[in-house]
């Protein structure tokens, strides 16, 4: 009833905070509030979950029988918001009235405490049980490698070693580790929720930019890339300030309205 009653009262203030306030809408962080809501209590959320593991499922079905006999076949997916919800650390963040910072991520994923995303952990189960091996391409920095390790293997997951989990060291783009893995394997599928875990053609580009590769990549939306929903954070959000980490929340605010298509 406590949580209940903290929800409705959030709700109530963001309302609020629009219907009787328009000059002064919620800051970014506060805005986030409902995305944050919708992860961690919308049935529709988790349908989506569902929905792009049971085709990632039907994609693996579609193999042939020949190419788990003559090739090395594997799949690569990210983590965070993808095999794992950290929506917990951006629940707290908006409680204290905080934004996200390296240090308050660092104090989450230290707790090995990330809940597994709908569906997760049976479809990795599944492509464990048909001999394809999983490898983990995330950008947690190394020093993060064993509060990973260990969260994975508290849920059950296969290729939970230091073989499969393939962290950031250098800050370099998923693609370096994505051609190490392509190397000696066929990747039969890919899975992320930021279309960086994809290609790096979306690497730091613009909103437009990243429309276009996204259209010209039509054909393998949901055949070989399987996307999860993230309405809290990710590379959408950093096109949206053009890369400029160093705004203030107002002129964050002011980016958003300015982008905002009405009628």
């Amino acid at each position: 009833m406590k949580k209940l009653t903290l929800v409705l009262i959030s709700l109530l203030f963001v309302g609020a905070t629009f219907a009787q306030n328009t000059t002064n809408p919620p800051t970014p962080d506060e805005i986030k509030l409902l995305p944050v809501l919708f992860q961690q209590e919308a049935a529709e959320y988790r349908a989506l979950c569902y929905q792009a593991y049971n085709l990632a499922e039907l994609r693996i079905n579609q193999i042939p029988k020949k190419d788990f006999r003559k090739k090395h076949l594997a799949i690569i997916t990210d983590l965070d918001e993808t095999i794992l919800d950290n929506s917990y650390s951006e629940a707290n963040l908006i409680r204290e009235g905080k934004s996200y910072s390296s240090a308050s991520w660092k104090k989450w994923s230290n707790q090995s405490a990330a809940t597994a995303m709908p569906g997760a952990v049976d479809f990795l189960k599944f492509v464990h049980q048909k001999g394809i091996e999983i490898f983990y391409i995330s950008n947690r920095k190394v020093d993060e490698f064993q509060s990973t390790l260990i969260n994975l293997k508290k849920l059950n997951l296969p290729d939970a070693d230091s073989a499969h989990i393939m962290l950031d060291d250098t800050n370099s783009p998923k693609e370096v580790r994505r051609q190490i893995v392509m190397k000696n394997h066929e990747v039969v599928l890919f899975l992320g929720d930021n279309l960086n875990d994809f290609r790096d053609v979306f690497e730091k580009k613009s909103i437009a930019e990243r429309f276009q590769h996204t259209d010209e990549m039509k054909q393998e939306w949901g055949k070989k890339f399987i996307v999860l929903p993230n309405p809290v954070y990710g590379e959408w959000e950093n096109a949206l300030y053009q890369y400029n980490f160093k705004l203030s929340p107002e002129e964050k605010k002011k980016i958003l309205l300015d982008l905002l298509k009405g009628y």
